[in-house]
């Protein structure tokens, strides 16, 4: 059984369970808890795969928030970038191997996977992100990993995103793209949140990561 001692976090074993363990640690968005996502592993039917579902660090109504997007949201980026980093960390040293970690995020959720992806030293199986965004863009590619163009990245979002717009993201991923970080993009008629066939997708590449797994 895989734990934390960095985050609230809910774990589900995968229906069939091999050693090394294949982990997907899901971020969920602004306001909302690890308990928004606990239809995901239900709804991926992958059978190989375990889920980390984690709370962000601060609370936010009845919810939690991985940054405050009202003032400055550098300080709580940079605090859980470094919060998700230690996990990855953490969970390889429970003998996840780097290649069956996955991460997952949704909008705030999104920003940290991509942010801690773009910056572990770990070539991981893959990062997804549903309807969000990157935190100083302008960085890259000077912070980018000595790994990050091996890294997957599924990025998804929809293109009348009322709350987070789509140009502005898809210019940011373009952006990653053009500096060589293998990413795909796929869009959807959806607002801000995620689709039957947006979870089928995001299920198959799934599938397909992990028949690359060791």
């Amino acid at each position: 059984m895989l734990k934390t001692q960095l985050f609230d976090y809910r774990y589900v074993p995968a229906r069939i369970l091999h050693a090394p363990e294949k982990v997907m640690v899901v971020l969920h968005g602004l306001g909302d808890s690890l308990k928004g996502f606990t239809w995901l592993p239900e709804a991926l039917d992958v059978d190989d795969v375990s889920y980390l579902m984690v709370n962000a660090p601060d609370t936010y109504y009845d919810g939690y928030s991985w940054y405050d997007f009202l003032e400055d949201p550098h300080p709580g980026v940079l605090r859980s970038r470094k919060l998700l980093l230690s996990l990855i960390e953490e969970l390889i040293a429970q003998g996840v191997p780097p290649g069956n970690l996955f991460l997952f995020g949704f909008s705030q959720g999104c920003l940290m996977a991509i942010d801690a992806g773009l910056r572990t030293p770990h070539v991981l199986g893959g990062i997804c992100g549903v309807s969000g965004y990157m935190h100083l863009a302008e960085e890259y590619p000077a912070e980018l990993s000595p790994v990050a163009k091996q890294q997957e990245f599924l990025l998804t979002h929809g293109t009348s995103d009322p709350v987070v717009p789509y140009p502005s993201s898809k210019a940011q991923y373009q952006q990653l793209k053009k500096l060589g970080v293998p990413l795909n993009l796929l869009t959807y008629d959806k607002d801000h949140t995620m689709l039957p066939q947006e979870v089928k997708d995001i299920a198959g590449w799934l599938r397909l990561r992990l028949s690359k797994t060791t």
